[in-house]
C-alpha cells in the first residue's frame, strides 16, 4: 500500500498515549514520504507537539458520542473528510472513534475488533488472547501487522526541546535545587483511582529520609486534583523539598521529569513519561498489572502480588494489602540503586 496521507487516532490517557508513540515511529519508517497526522484529545495532545514522526497534530475536545450529525462532532467528521486520508489507524477501542473514521471517509481503517465496531473497519485486528501477559506497547504494535510490520524494536519516546529543558532547570533552581546532588521526583497520585496509590504518609517518610540521610534533592509532582494531597504530604518536610503539584503543564512536567535522576511513582501517566525520557523509575504496583502497564524496559517495580491482585478496582474493598505491604525502607533502597 502506498499511503500519502495517514491519520493515527492516539489513546485518551497520558500513559496509554506514551505507550503508543512507537506506532508513530514505525509508521513513519514504513511511509517516509507520507503526511502523518496524530489525532489526540486535549490537553494531552501537547505531549506530541515536538514529535519528529508526525507532520500535523489534530487536537480536539472530548465529546459524548451521538449519531446526531448536527452536534459538535460534525466539525470533527468534516475535518476528517477534508483530510482525504488514505489510511487511518485506531489506537482507541471505542465504537465512536471507528464511527468517526468511517463517517470521515478514510479509505483504509485499521483497529482492534472490539465494541461491536468490526463492520466499520477495513482491517479488523483480533485483540491478543494473552493480553494480560503482554505489555501494552506490544499490544499496540499488533495493529501494524496489516501494514506488513511484524517486528518492531521501537521504544516509547517523548520529544523535548533544549529550551524546555533549560526552563525546567531554571524553575527548579528558583526553588532551591542544587545540581550537585541527585534529584528524586515523587508522584504520589494516579488518575484512575486511589487503589493505585501507596499511602501518602509513606511518600512523606521517603522524602524525609532521603533528604536527611542521603541529602538528595526532592521534587513532588501532581495535577490540580492531587495538589491538596501533595500539600498535605509535604507539610512539615524540609523547606527545600520542592512542591510543583498543580503548577505545571504536561510539557513542563515532562521537562522536569527529564531532569530527575529517579522518579518514584504509582502506576501513572508520569511513570510512562519518565520511562520514555530515559529517567530511571521506581514504580509501585498493587491493583494493576506491571507486566502489562509497567515502565517499558526501564527502571524497577515493586509489586507484592497479593492473591487479589490485579483487581483493577478504583478503590480497595478489603485491606489494601497490595500497597500497604510495600515498606518505606525497601523503596528507598531501590531508589538508591537507580540513582
Amino acid at each position: 500500500m502506498k499511503a500519502k496521507k495517514i491519520i493515527i487516532r492516539m489513546p485518551n490517557w497520558v500513559g496509554d498515549l506514551v505507550m503508543a508513540t512507537p506506532i508513530l515511529a514505525e509508521v513513519r519508517k514504513k511511509f517516509p514520504r507520507a503526511h502523518i497526522t496524530a489525532m489526540c484529545i486535549k490537553p494531552i495532545c501537547e505531549l506530541l507537539e515536538q514529535d519528529e514522526n508526525i507532520d500535523e497534530l489534530f487536537c480536539f475536545s472530548k465529546q459524548k458520542f451521538s449519531f446526531d450529525r448536527r452536534d459538535a462532532k460534525k466539525n470533527i467528521i468534516e475535518k476528517l473528510k477534508a483530510g482525504e486520508y488514505d489510511l487511518g489507524i485506531l489506537l482507541t477501542n471505542s465504537f465512536s472513534s471507528a464511527w468517526w473514521f468511517w463517517q470521515g471517509k478514510i479509505k483504509r481503517r485499521i483497529g482492534f475488533k472490539d465494541h461491536f465496531r468490526s463492520f466499520l473497519l477495513t482491517d479488523g485486528v483480533a485483540i491478543p488472547e494473552n493480553k494480560e501477559k503482554m505489555h501494552q506497547v506490544e499490544i499496540y504494535k499488533k495493529l501494524l501487522k496489516p501494514l506488513g510490520i511484524t517486528s518492531s524494536d521501537a521504544l516509547p519516546k517523548i520529544y523535548l526541546s533544549d529550551e524546555e529543558i533549560k526552563r525546567a532547570k531554571e524553575l527548579l533552581y528558583q526553588r532551591g535545587y542544587e545540581d550537585k546532588r541527585p534529584l528524586i521526583g515523587i508522584n504520589p497520585g494516579a488518575a484512575y483511582g486511589e487503589a493505585k496509590c501507596w499511602p501518602p504518609e509513606r511518600f512523606s517518610e521517603v522524602a524525609r529520609k532521603i533528604r536527611e540521610k542521603e541529602d538528595y534533592n526532592v521534587v513532588f509532582f501532581g495535577d490540580g486534583k492531587t495538589a491538596p494531597l501533595v500539600k498535605e504530604i509535604t507539610s512539615g518536610l524540609d523547606e527545600r523539598v520542592i512542591n510543583l503539584a498543580g503548577l505545571t503543564s504536561l510539557r513542563e512536567l515532562a521537562s522536569i521529569i527529564q531532569t530527575c535522576d529517579v522518579l518514584l511513582t504509582n502506576d501513572s501517566g508520569p511513570m510512562h513519561i519518565a520511562a520514555a525520557l530515559g529517567t530511571e523509575v521506581v514504580a509501585l504496583f498493587g491493583s494493576t498489572n506491571d507486566t502489562k502497564t509497567g515502565p517499558y524496559k526501564k527502571g524497577g517495580v515493586i509489586n507484592k502480588k497479593v492473591k487479589c491482585s490485579p483487581c483493577y478496582k478504583r478503590t480497595c474493598p478489603i485491606d489494601f494489602s497490595c500497597m500497604t505491604s510495600i515498606q518505606v525502607d525497601e523503596v528507598i533502597e531501590l531508589i538508591k540503586k537507580h540513582v
